[in-house]
């Protein structure tokens, strides 16, 4: 809303208010203010969370440092809802198709994290929502996402790239046509996009290439948005996990906004140009200091857990950002933390029914799942063990710091692959 009060005191002279116009001092306005609100407004909502009792039942795990978090607040996802919504209200265009599509992507599933956690604190149901619930509200979301990505008149990107030589230097430059496209990148191809409607062209689907292209497409972007959310709501086990993670994804996405809207670095390296994803840029910064704010309280030892109001919210935001700059190819490399927390779930689950079925004793690869917990157990994992040789356990602090360093090495390697063709 400020853009166009600075926009209007500047077509009337107002001297410094053209500055704020500029993407880059939005960008930072909307991190200050994003970091600022969730270090203010966290207290004040603790507090209340804690004389509401709003707590979630935790399970005490036979993991050193569980009976300690005991009621701890949970729905803590709040903060950082209203410390990111709030910058991004005030500094972005509000009449650019993006981050309409970012501002419902985050309502959407803030609300349904935040009934799962009702269900939770207030009905004393440990399973929250039924699963197909939300399977179905964030199906729901990747349809809504395909359907604006594919129909949407402002969804556009300027890919005609030609080499020009002007005086003896060769650029790289974009036809000015703006173009409707499914084009995607791929990851280590010289020739990296991808268009998803050569697909049904190269099945020889002819007549039916259209309707195929509809159907497959919504179908990629509806796994990508239940399996990045999903992702992250299992990767919130640990103090500050999932939200350093977030954290550390949020950058790169900023960096990849910023590239792609911006047409020297997208003719340099060969990218889309993508006509209004300079507002992401915005968003990403807020989402970068709403969610380093959080960490003010929810680093360990935790004050605040984020709940499912955070962290489903969290990864349904990554995966429509990756979906709208054309970067959705790269979220397995991205979200590698996502990605291994959720593999590590899926094979242990697999395994013991497939024993269990076998031999009728279920065995374990892991020793509790989701990964992270795996890390925590000493031993053959049961309390005896942790009384007994305590240094087998590694820290909480220490996994959720090196599962960090982890996720910024795949984020170099993310950034990286726009060269490495």
């Amino acid at each position: 809303m400020l853009y166009y009060l600075f926009e209007y005191l500047q077509s009337q002279d107002v001297p410094g208010a053209g500055a704020f116009t500029y993407t880059s001092t939005r960008a930072a306005l909307a991190l200050i203010l994003s970091l600022i609100l969730a270090t203010l407004i966290g207290d004040k909502i603790i507090d209340f969370l804690r004389r509401r009792q709003m707590s979630d039942s935790i399970r005490p795990l036979d993991i050193e440092g569980q009976l300690a978090k005991v009621g701890t607040p949970s729905m803590g996802g709040i903060i950082i809802l209203l410390s990111l919504l709030l910058p991004v209200l005030l500094f972005c265009r509000l009449d650019n198709i993006y981050i309409l599509l970012m501002i419902v992507t985050t309502l959407w599933l803030g609300v349904l994290g935040f009934t799962d956690d009702y269900v939770k604190i207030f009905k004393k149901n440990k399973e929250g929502i039924h699963g197909r619930y939300k399977l179905i509200a964030q199906l729901g979301l990747g349809v809504l996402v395909a359907m604006v990505m594919l129909t949407s008149p402002a969804v556009v990107i300027k890919d005609n790239a030609e080499v020009i030589t002007e005086h003896g230097e060769q650029h790289v430059v974009f036809d000015t046509t703006e173009i409707r496209s499914l084009k995607t990148t791929i990851p280590f191809v010289k020739n990296n996009n991808l268009d998803y409607a050569e697909v049904a062209q190269w099945l020889g689907l002819g007549q039916n290439s259209e309707l195929f292209t509809l159907i497959f497409v919504t179908l990629i972007f509806v796994f990508i948005v239940m399996a990045v959310s999903n992702g992250a709501n299992l990767t919130d086990g640990l103090d500050g996990l999932a939200t350093g993670s977030s954290a550390i994804i949020g950058v790169v996405l900023g960096v990849f906004a910023y590239m792609s809207s911006h047409i020297e670095f997208a003719s340099y390296l060969n990218i889309m140009f993508i006509p209004g994803a300079e507002e992401l840029v915005i968003f990403a910064a807020a989402f970068i200091g709403a969610t380093v704010g959080f960490l003010w309280y929810n680093a360990y030892p935790a004050q605040v857990f984020m709940g499912d109001t955070g962290s489903l919210t969290l990864g349904g935001i990554i995966a429509v950002f990756s979906i709208i700059i054309r970067k959705e190819l790269l979220l397995p490399i991205l979200c590698g933390v996502f990605l291994v927390e959720t593999l590590s779930v899926i094979i242990q689950t697999t395994y013991f029914k497939a024993t269990k079925r076998r031999t009728g004793t279920g065995r374990r690869v892991f020793k509790m799942t989701p990964l992270h917990h795996h890390f925590q157990k000493p031993g053959n994992g049961t309390i005896d063990a942790l009384i007994q040789s305590p240094k087998r356990a590694v820290p909480e602090s220490k996994i959720t710091v090196r599962f960090w360093l982890i996720g910024i090495m795949l984020a170099v390697l993310t950034i990286v692959t726009l060269k490495l063709r």
